[in-house]
């Protein structure tokens, strides 16, 4: 058997996965608008298995229900914004620098019209559903936190800040600090497009670094 016969069964079969994947992404895609534009606590799976063309159970086995399939999507979109960053963790730059790469992939993820609309459903509902308040917090800001926990509790940076202020209390300070009025962007302009402003986030960072180096 030639090299070219032996090499078709790996050939067929990758179609079918990037197929499969496709149709995942476009299930993650169609439950999220879904849910922007109705709130969570009114889109069943099966309209969503209807909408995306996939059965119901195909998104038990892949996401484990509904929370699982919310918590995949928001993940898949911090993940778009964060993964081409350098990771903090083994960043050599600037603290400056480092942070402020950061601060403008946060501010330009968190100021879109999506996000101040997904941050008013989760408000909205998370009383009468509080599962889906942890989710949107594991998936979300949690990450974040701690991923910035990790960078301000490295020796080297640690040495450069105020110690009397823990890394997770830095991780809050710091994101308050780059996104400002939280509050009124929620409130006020989740309709519109909200552009980042790289003076505003570079003003935060000053902010910041001004209270907690050394």
């Amino acid at each position: 058997m030639s090299d070219e016969q032996l090499s078709e069964p790996v050939k067929a079969g990758r179609p079918k996965a990037a197929e499969a994947e496709a149709r995942l992404l476009d299930l993650m895609d169609t439950a999220a608008n879904l849910i922007l534009e109705k709130g969570y606590s009114k889109v069943s799976l099966e309209l969503i298995a209807r909408e995306a063309r996939v059965a119901v159970r195909t998104i038990y086995v892949k996401f484990g229900g509904k929370e699982g399939l919310f918590k995949a999507i928001l993940q898949r979109r911090r993940g778009q914004m964060f993964d081409s960053m350098e990771k903090l963790e083994d960043t050599q730059r600037p603290m400056r620098d480092a942070l402020l790469d950061f601060g403008l992939r946060l501010h330009s993820m968190l100021s879109a019209p999506a996000a101040s609309a997904l941050y008013q459903i989760i408000i909205a509902e998370a009383h009468a559903n509080p599962g889906l308040a942890e989710a949107f917090f594991d998936a979300g800001p949690r990450l974040t936190r701690e991923m910035l926990a990790r960078y301000f509790a490295r020796e080297d940076v640690r040495a450069q800040l105020r110690v009397e202020v823990a890394p997770e209390r830095l991780a809050i300070h710091l994101i308050n600090c780059i996104m400002g009025d939280q509050l009124k962007l929620f409130l006020f302009e989740s309709r519109c497009a909200a552009p980042t402003n790289q003076h505003q986030v570079e003003e935060g960072i000053d902010l910041f670094l001004h209270g907690v180096l050394r």
